[in-house]
């Protein structure tokens, strides 16, 4: 199978003033289907320079991004805005979900973006909810849940849409370390469904629960490398649907 995402040679730089900072200097990795990826690095290194052009909310100032084999660099702001409601699924680490909002009507979001009728948008966000064990709470409004429950809302409005990727920008950055865990547990599992994950994050225990992890350095990729010792969430076997 084809490789999901490619990054062939891209740089990015960026305006401030009269100065030009060069956040990317030519980096090159992809990523196959089903793939657990970790992007790491101090702050400044780069890692969320290539987040947003990996998640389409920034394009590069030259080389090629390929997501599907299509190359995104080309593509009109609206086409950029399709790929990222369809492609792709996000998961922050503030949750971004809607306060007066139940956790299905947060998770339905990107269906009423794609115009499906409510019936249909209804069963898929229960569908979603039920794969990060959270269908029973789906009547309940953000400030009911805990900080681990709006995250697997946010979870579960990632994948409503069935996206090619799921990007997660220090998706444990807010939570204790049991709850960390009982979320990586459910990227675990949902990645040994196929899905493939994408994820920024600073803490090295985190990175643990990934099978790949890239290292940035100042705008260069200083290490890819698959993770051998990949650490198994405990609670992904007990608790995880």
């Amino acid at each position: 199978m084809d490789d999901v995402v490619q990054l062939n040679n891209v740089t990015k730089v960026y305006c401030m003033g009269d100065q030009q900072v060069e956040a990317l200097k030519g980096i090159s990795f992809s990523v196959r289907p089903g793939e657990f990826v970790a992007i790491m690095g101090a702050s400044g290194s780069g890692k969320s320079t290539c987040m947003n052009i990996l998640g389409c909310l920034d394009v590069p100032t030259s080389g090629e991004y390929l997501l599907e084999e299509v190359n995104v660099g080309g593509l009109s702001g609206n086409q950029l805005a399709e790929i990222r409601n369809k492609k792709l699924g996000f998961v922050f680490q503030g949750f971004n979900l809607l306060a007066r909002t139940t956790a299905r009507e947060n998770v339905e979001l990107p269906l009423v973006y794609a115009r499906i009728p409510a019936a249909a948008r209804r069963a898929k966000a229960m569908e979603a909810l039920a794969q990060v064990g959270l269908a029973e709470r789906a009547d309940h409004y953000s400030n009911q849940l805990s900080g681990g429950q709006q995250q697997r809302v946010a979870i579960a409005r990632a994948l409503v849409n069935e996206p090619a990727i799921i990007m997660a920008d220090e998706p444990t950055g807010n939570l204790d370390s049991q709850t960390s865990e009982e979320i990586m547990g459910i990227f675990q599992t949902l990645n040994s469904r196929g899905i493939t994950i994408i994820m920024v994050t600073h803490e090295q225990d985190i990175a643990a629960f990934t099978s790949r992890q890239i290292i940035f350095r100042d705008g260069l990729i200083i290490s890819d490398v698959p993770n051998a010792l990949q650490r198994i969430s405990t609670i992904t076997r007990k608790e995880a649907p």
